[in-house]
């Protein structure tokens, strides 16, 4: 059953929205590259890539990473975003 599932289009598709779905949940561009990976993945097992089941997960995990490293270097930590702090609250003035 899981085997057949994963050969089908659609079936990596719906997992990249489920995890779009999760990303909005738990914000972080986290699972954002997970699911361009999975849409990614679908697209091209849609237009009839053939390749087995180790070829999908391989390509889904490239995928994902380099999705995840693109966001990284676009979305990443803006300048600024990290607070240094000099004193402490507890330090007497």
């Amino acid at each position: 059953m899981l085997t057949s599932l994963v050969g089908t289009w659609w079936a990596w598709v719906v997992l990249g929205f489920a995890l779009g779905v999760l990303e909005i949940l738990a914000p972080g561009y986290i699972f954002l590259g997970f699911a361009v990976g999975a849409i990614v993945t679908g697209a091209l097992v849609g237009f009839g890539l053939p390749a087995g089941l180790p070829a999908l997960v391989l390509i889904f995990a490239v995928v994902s990473v380099v999705a995840w490293l693109v966001l990284r270097r676009v979305v990443g930590v803006r300048e600024g975003q990290v607070k240094i702090w000099d004193r402490d609250i507890n330090d007497k003035p």
